[in-house]
């Protein structure tokens, strides 16, 4: 403890400089463009990133013991939790937002980036002063580079990935501690944290970490060898250890329809010949979207120091082409769409590509750490000549660029980078001549260096605003209570198990941060199969299913998903609706005929047909098969325009194109339409191409009420009200986003209110009220004859049954929900939730700590009984 205390005392102001500077630098840069707690902006980028203060809000609710750690029913219809977590939550950072009520998430995420960024700093810090040879000041220039590299700052809004940064240099220091001093603590504990704070990184990490074990045994075979085996052991037994979290998040992606990238290229698309040259100068940034090249500055010390270890003549040629090697490997990696896949788990990204581009980044500045180690006095003609060759590199692939590639590197960047570059060169060259003292130098270079890094950091901040935007912190806060009040008014209303959507959501995760069941979510972790039934059931969730939106459905599914309320900021023209409640400007309406969680129907039902292709025929079906029915619920009427804004259509037979007249105004189209008495009327907007629809959204206005919705993630009927009598009816389409966009002919669909009345009365007879726990549903049942019990639950093996104290099979309706025969009495069901390997997981977890301390325990006294036999023949060779 003594030995603790003293280093932290001797290092306490690098140690503090290393964590605060990258800290301040982020927070200097938030704050000129207006990103602080209690600011009109919020860190979160975009409504799809509003999910991960979500999540954190959900996590705290976990703490709080409102929530299961294995299931929720708050994302989408339900969702193996413990898998979420892994990928979103498992980071030891989390907890923190504890400290802050759920309104301010966006502020709790605000001073996570920040600490976890400083916490990378500070990592990189131990990391860098126990391995360089170098003065403590450029210990903390290396730290500061470390932390603000641009793969840091351009994904600082996937909080979830930084915290394998803070591990990545404990995990490198970790096996350098085996090698050298037969010490594998670090290495098990970096590696066991890492592991269970992202299962997705730490793949990366892990098999970056194993790469470079095999460069240290190639560099020196005598000294490594002797660690292979203990490493081994670590490596594996903290990779058990970590099953606990990453075992049921594997078996949850395996079972749920996650599905390996199939290899149909080989090069990635829009990488090119300078991209490592362009991607190193001062504040590059293209896109996080499709189309990007890796982010890998690290800054341009590094970049030097790194140059200057390769062409050192005191670095042994071995290792230069060891570390060459694994340089090769990333780069072609870049390039190479297998290999490129293989760091990503096979697994091609949505978006933020080369997401192990850190990696390159990592290797730059650890052998910077060894090139300046090698810089002396009689070296600053060498280099001098690295830092003018790296100017002439950098000006000749400027000139090179040409006009339409890299169009995103600015004469700004470069000019920057060769301002920075000359400053550099002056004052090493002004230390090694004696102008300055080494501590001033290295001083000097840390202010320069912090000032580099600001920019940079400034470059990427700015390029997430203009990709992605800074969404208005107000979106998120201001309505929190009144949403939050509407959903406590319907929970204290009900008394059993409900689902509830708002029309108007702040995110696409409000059911998790709103505490609510509903149909909504984005996430990386979803259960595929379910969300693609829906997609057939006209919930619009197309490709893998990061997306699965309730909005433009109709009735019939409103019904079928036990939608029991709306929340609203216009007034609602549903059938069966019933405003119950307001708070502020929103509304809460009553479903009547929203289903319990569960009906029986004839065991027939699992041979409906399911077109995959005509929502309207799958919903027709599945609900005729509940109810043992066979009513025709929609009609299609003839529509007419009217009136049309800045718009000319054409029309080829089966599809229609509105293009705008003049630049960048709305397309608007009015129509009219004779809509039957006993009617509940949708506009049916199919998209022609989904792939030309960018952002593009429609806003439709009937009697008043508009919606607004983005065309490609919401379904394709857009309500225009309840008619209880034959109405003529106008209404007005907006179309923006796009200079055209192409539907199939747009229609109007009807429902037949008294057949969705009639039907939804019949299954209702046959409704199973289940009374829902944490991870359990369970109910009474009473049937006459053998039932097939179809439930709204998505199916997952993780899912268990039993019938009157008796395991019974579960089945997958239409491999999307729970199922289970019910025989013919009375019985109690009871469904149960754990996930997949999680049993096998916490065996793995306990027992592989367990034989690691009892590995270490054996491997202290190998080695000590070693160091006695060795020092016991030297002395009787002395004696000798």
């Amino acid at each position: 403890m003594q030995t603790i205390k003293t280093f932290v005392k001797e290092n306490r102001r690098y140690m503090l400089a290393s964590f605060f500077l990258p800290v301040l630098i982020m927070a200097l840069i938030y704050l000129t463009i207006g990103i602080y707690p209690g600011s009109s902006r919020s860190v979160l980028a975009s409504d799809a990133f509003s999910q991960f203060s979500n999540f954190h809000a959900s996590f705290r609710n976990m703490l709080l013991g409102k929530q299961s750690i294995f299931y929720t029913w708050n994302a989408s219809l339900g969702l193996n939790y413990l898998a979420l977590i892994s990928y979103y939550l498992g980071g030891i950072f989390t907890p923190l937002v504890l400290l802050f009520p759920n309104q301010l998430m966006p502020d709790a995420l605000y001073f996570l980036t920040l600490i976890k960024i400083g916490s990378a700093g500070l990592a990189f810090w131990f990391y860098g002063s126990q391995t360089f040879k170098i003065q403590r000041w450029q210990h903390v220039t290396l730290s500061v580079c470390y932390a603000l590299m641009s793969f840091i700052t351009a994904h600082s809004e996937l909080i979830m990935w930084l915290d394998a940064m803070i591990y990545l240099p404990l995990v490198i220091l970790g096996i350098d501690r085996l090698i050298q001093k037969r010490k594998p603590i670090l290495l098990f504990v970096s590696y066991l944290l890492l592991f269970l704070s992202s299962f997705y990184m730490g793949f990366m990490i892990g098999v970056f970490s194993v790469l470079y074990c095999f460069v240290q045994l190639g560099r020196n075979w005598q000294q490594a060898k002797g660690a292979v085996i203990p490493y081994s052991i670590t490596s594996l037994l903290a990779g058990g250890a970590s099953m606990i979290i990453v075992l049921p998040a594997i078996m949850d992606l395996h079972s749920n329809g996650e599905a390996l990238t199939t290899v149909t290229k080989f090069k990635t698309e829009a990488t090119d010949i300078l991209d490592i040259v362009m991607k190193n100068m001062v504040g590059v940034y293209d896109t996080t979207k499709y189309g990007s090249i890796p982010f890998i500055y690290i800054g341009l010390v590094p970049l030097l120091m790194c140059i200057l270890y390769f062409v050192s003549k005191k670095v042994p040629l071995k290792d230069k082409l060891l570390y060459g090697g694994l340089f090769g490997l990333l780069i072609a990696s870049f390039y190479i769409v297998p290999l490129n896949l293989f760091w990503h788990g096979m697994h091609a990204p949505n978006m933020f590509l080369f997401r192990y581009a850190y990696l390159f980044s990592f290797l730059v500045i650890m052998l910077a750490g060894y090139g300046w180690e090698q810089l002396q006095q009689k070296d600053r003609g060498l280099f001098v000549i690295i830092g003018l060759s790296t100017i002439v590199v950098f000006a000749l692939s400027y000139a090179l660029k040409g006009t339409d590639s890299y169009d995103y590197v600015t004469i700004t960047s470069f000019a920057l980078t060769i301002v920075f570059l000359i400053l550099y060169l002056l004052c090493i060259s002004f230390g090694q001549v004696g102008l300055l003292s080494q501590k001033r130098v290295a001083i000097l270079m840390l202010v320069f260096v912090c000032g580099e890094m600001a920019i940079n950091t400034s470059g990427m901040v700015r390029g997430i605003l203009e990709d992605w935007n800074y969404a208005s912190r107000s979106l998120y806060t201001e309505p929190y209570n009144d949403i939050k009040t509407l959903v406590t008014q319907a929970d204290e209303d009900s008394d059993t198990f409900f689902r509830l959507e708002n029309l108007d959501p702040v995110s696409s995760n409000d059911g998790i941060n709103y505490g609510y069941s509903g149909v909504s979510m984005f996430s990386s972790i979803r259960n595929r199969n379910s969300s693609s039934y829906l997609d057939q059931l006209g919930f619009r969730s197309r490709g893998t299913n990061l997306n699965i939106r309730y909005l433009n459905n109709t009735l019939l599914m409103d019904a079928f998903t036990g939608i029991k309320y709306n929340i609203t900021k216009q007034n609602l023209t549903k059938y069966g609706f019933e405003r119950v409640g307001e708070s502020g400007t929103y509304k809460l309406y009553e479903n009547k005929n929203a289903l319990p969680l569960a009906f029986l129907a004839d065991p027939t039902i699992n041979q409906i047909e399911q077109p995959a292709n005509d929502n309207l025929t799958s919903q027709t079906n599945l609900i005729n098969g509940l109810a043992n029915s066979n009513y025709t619920y929609f009609a299609f009427q003839p529509i007419t325009v009217i009136h049309t804004e800045n718009t000319d259509i054409s029309d080829d037979g089966m599809y229609t194109k509105l293009t705008e007249q003049n630049f960048n105004e709305a397309k608007e189209v009015t129509w009219q339409v004779e809509v039957p008495a006993h009617s509940q009327a949708y506009l049916s907007l199919y998209p022609a191409n989904f792939g030309e629809l960018d952002s593009s959204s429609a806003t439709v206005t009937v009697n008043g009420i508009k919606r607004e919705t983005q065309i490609s993630i919401n379904g394709q009927y857009y309500d225009l009200g309840s008619f209880d009598e034959a109405t003529t009816v106008q209404f007005t389409a907006s179309f923006y986003g796009t200079d055209e966009i192409s539907f199939q002919n747009p229609q109007v669909v009807t429902l037949d209110t008294q057949a969705y009345q009639a039907t939804i009365n019949t299954i209702q007879d046959n409704g199973v009220e289940m009374t829902v726990g944490n991870r359990s549903a369970e109910a009474e049942i009473t049937t006459e004859t053998e039932q097939q019990l179809v439930t709204t639950i998505p199916y997952d093996k993780g899912w268990s049954a039993t019938l009157d104290g008796e395991s019974v099979p579960i089945t997958a309706f239409q491999d999307g929900f729970v199922s289970v025969t019910i025989p013919s009495g009375t019985h109690q069901l009871t469904l149960t939730y754990l996930p997949q390997g999680f049993l096998l997981g916490v065996l793995l977890f306990f027992s592989c700590i367990a034989l690691f301390i009892l590995f270490l325990w054996c491997y202290r006294n190998y080695l000590s009984r070693r160091a006695q036999r060795i020092l016991s023949q030297d002395t009787q060779h002395i004696e000798e």
